[in-house]
């Protein structure tokens, strides 16, 4: 190679290796040496059965001041991993192979808990949200026109929008899916078919989602079909304002996750009293099925952040003895959710970046840990506790340490499911918002 003429493919990489200090992750390519191998459709998987990281930050504590936790403590620790699983956390040297985290801190990667992978412009050209009218059923007038032609390429553009996810740290989603009479059943085979060329990077769980309503369009027997169809939820959307009538939609929802043994998540955006309505029968319903109990979920909720806080706290606790989760949009418009007293509950909490640029919303980072940030904001937690606690929105749940500072993760037998990002501890990733370095799932390199 004559080195006077530096491609610019060889400019570029040399230039890269320099500001990034030639961290080396095997798997790791740059986006034209992407564009050549791939055609930019994937990202690379490294599928090795095992490896070892060296020089990985972990969480092992907290320092306290005057009884306040001030900081958080760490340790260089190495990492062995092996078919999918964390083998081993040491601090003893490792063999001479071992890839070196050059010291960035390891957290659980993240999950995505609602997102609508299957409709999307972002892949595709550039569009902004238009002037909307007519409410939701002008919204479903509108995609019943724009869907099929959406769908001509809607593979492609779930796969770059799960690349969007990955580059945020996100290994995990649950994502909705389209079941209504334009679409049929094509917008959840279009999306399986992405997910299954994104299976050795990322994993996701499915929602069978009747956006145009399950009786105002003749959406049931889809809805049948699609229970049999790969999916693991049983979704719904504003029963009373879409379909008229609370009890014959959810009965509906409700008797075909029984039937198939399915979970519930249901969007309710109503914030009036058939939003409430709506909430009281369904904590009902899964009182009279307990087999429901962790599997039943509300996106949205919104008629929670209208309640007075006495009614907040009553239903708080109702949700939490019924095992009801919350999805959560943060924030939303001037609106703000009672998480806090969500969480003292123990109503299992999660978020999602929802629609991310398609014909409901033009924005969307992609990035969850965003999510935690705003979140921290909205409700005061700019304390070291109080941000490390935040982090449990990204990963839904997983923390290195307990509240009392004692290291939970990672530890030998958990999932091989994990960021390296710039920081020296949690909090400051979520005050920080700071970059993520790499990302592995099951075992494999995604970046």
């Amino acid at each position: 190679m004559n080195r006077s003429k530096l491609s610019r493919k060889e400019f570029i990489r040399n230039s890269a290796w320099a500001l990034a200090g030639a961290t080396l992750i095997p798997g790791m390519l740059f986006a034209d040496e992407r564009e050549e191998r791939t055609g930019l459709n994937s990202l690379n998987v490294n599928t090795g059965k095992s490896f070892t990281l060296k020089n990985v930050r972990l969480e092992t504590g907290f320092e306290y001041e005057d009884g306040d936790i001030v900081a958080t403590k760490t340790g260089i620790f190495s990492i062995e991993i092996a078919n999918g699983k964390i083998k081993k956390v040491s601090t003893g040297q490792p063999s001479a192979d071992a890839i070196d985290a050059k010291g960035m801190l390891m957290l659980p990667s993240f999950r995505d808990m609602h997102i609508h992978l299957d409709k999307t412009f972002y892949g595709d050209k550039w569009q902004a949200v238009r002037r909307r009218t007519g409410g939701v059923k002008g919204m479903i007038a509108l995609e019943q026109e724009i869907l099929p032609e959406m769908l001509k390429n809607s593979t492609y553009k779930a796969e770059k929008l799960i690349e969007l996810l990955q580059s945020k740290g996100t290994s995990f989603a649950r994502s909705h899916v389209n079941i209504e009479p334009t679409s049929k059943l094509d917008s959840l085979r279009h999306l399986q078919k992405a997910l299954d060329n994104k299976k050795k990077g990322f994993g996701a769980e499915l929602v069978a989602f009747p956006q145009h309503g399950v009786f105002y369009t003749d959406t049931a027997p889809y809805l049948k079909e699609a229970a049999q169809a790969g999916v693991d939820f049983i979704g719904g959307v504003d029963p009373f304002t879409v379909d008229g009538a609370i009890e014959k939609t959810m009965d509906f929802t409700i008797q075909l996750a029984l039937d198939h043994h399915k979970g519930i998540d249901i969007h309710l955006h109503e914030t009036g009293e058939s939003g409430l309505k709506t909430v009281e029968y369904l904590i009902n319903k899964v009182n009279e099925n307990p087999v429901l109990k962790g599997k039943t979920y509300l996106s949205h909720c919104f008629v929670l952040g209208k309640l007075d806080q006495a009614k907040q706290e009553e239903m708080a606790e109702k949700l939490g003895a019924a095992q009801i989760g919350i999805n959560s949009t943060i924030p939303f418009g001037g609106l703000i959710m009672p998480i806090p007293m969500l969480i003292k509950h123990q109503v299992k909490v999660m978020t999602g970046n929802d629609s991310i640029v398609d014909h409901w919303n033009t924005f969307g980072t992609g990035s969850v840990l965003y999510k935690a940030n705003m979140a921290a904001q909205l409700y005061g937690h700019n304390t070291e506790f109080g941000l490390s606690r935040m982090l449990g929105l990204a990963t839904t749940g997983p923390l290195p340490l307990d509240d009392k500072g004692q290291q939970q993760w990672p530890k030998a037998g958990n999932a091989a499911d994990f960021v390296l990002v710039d920081a020296s501890c949690s909090a400051e990733a979520v005050s920080r918002l700071s970059p993520v370095k790499s990302l592995v799932y099951q075992g494999n390199i995604v970046f």
